[in-house]
């Protein structure tokens, strides 16, 4: 229903109800390689992904992906390695939330310009995609969280001209090898928790479908932002803030964000407080 990838909201979910955080990770990735083949055979029915941006990203992504596992075994003991998947959990939603909200200022310069994203093959960069695949696949090992928000956001700034279909076809069809990768190295090392994993696979299901047939729905902008400030206030929480002083922090930022953004969208000629489409639609007349 909002792009967002489905570990940066998830596995702190999970962790939030009692699960060890290596656990949390090791399920959300299985039954993230479930749904989203899901997903990704649609769009490859569709002709909508990129194949060749794919493949450079996958060449980066994969085996920094099944790297993850093993980094978190090195740690130490099992105290240790919750202790550190935990705050690199905040650590990535921090960066999520950081990236998402980079991603709604990009989609408000874009309606403000009338810019149409329309190249259908364009000039890749296969340096700087392996690295930003590499980077991506290691936070995702580690964490799952990132290969629906942060690398989905690193695109839109490297292929500015490519189509939103194209964009969201890209980035989940290279997200299947990337989770796989993460998720056959998470049940190597620390095994499935069939309890998590089936609840988790059955509800995802229909909550893709419900998803998709209320996006057209909803104020997507509202959901966005209310997003953005979830994984700023849950990441605060996971790298060791008060609960109480996360929430507040959260909400200071709340307005003060609020207030930026509504002196954003005069700068660039846009009423204070009007929703924006969503990326890729035509701008408004």
């Amino acid at each position: 229903m909002t792009g967002m990838g489905g570990g940066a909201l998830m596995t702190p979910a999970l962790i939030f109800l009692n699960i060890p955080p290596t656990a949390a990770v090791a399920n959300d990735l299985v039954a993230a390689a479930i749904y989203k083949s899901v997903g990704a055979g649609v769009h490859w029915r569709e002709g909508s992904p990129n194949l060749r941006l794919a493949m450079w990203l996958g060449i980066g992504s994969v085996p920094c992906a099944f790297a993850g596992a093993f980094i978190i075994r090195a740690v130490g003991g099992e105290g240790e390695q919750d202790g550190f998947v935990k705050v690199a959990i905040g650590c990535a939603l921090l960066l999520a939330a950081a990236t998402y909200a980079l991603r709604l200022g990009v989609n408000l310069r874009e309606i403000a310009s009338g810019a149409q994203r329309h190249s259908e093959d364009p000039h890749i960069r296969p340096y700087a995609t392996m690295l930003v695949g590499a980077v991506g696949g290691l936070l995702v090992g580690i964490t799952s969280v990132g290969s629906g928000s942060v690398i989905m956001v690193t695109l839109l700034l490297l292929y500015p001209g490519l189509q939103a279909v194209k964009l969201v076809g890209t980035d989940l069809v290279q997200a299947v090898p990337l989770v796989m990768a993460a998720a056959v190295s998470h049940v190597i090392v620390t095994g499935i928790d069939w309890d998590v994993l089936i609840p988790l696979v059955i509800g995802s299901i229909p909550g893709i479908y419900v998803g998709s047939k209320i996006a057209n729905r909803v104020p997507q902008m509202f959901i966005r932002r209310g997003i953005v400030l979830l994984l700023f206030v849950t990441g605060l929480n996971l790298v060791g803030v008060d609960p109480v002083l996360a929430l507040a922090i959260g909400a200071v930022s709340f307005v003060a964000g609020t207030f930026g953004w509504a002196l954003l969208r005069r700068r660039f000629g846009l009423p204070a407080f009007a929703t924006v489409a969503r990326m890729g639609a035509p701008p408004p007349p």
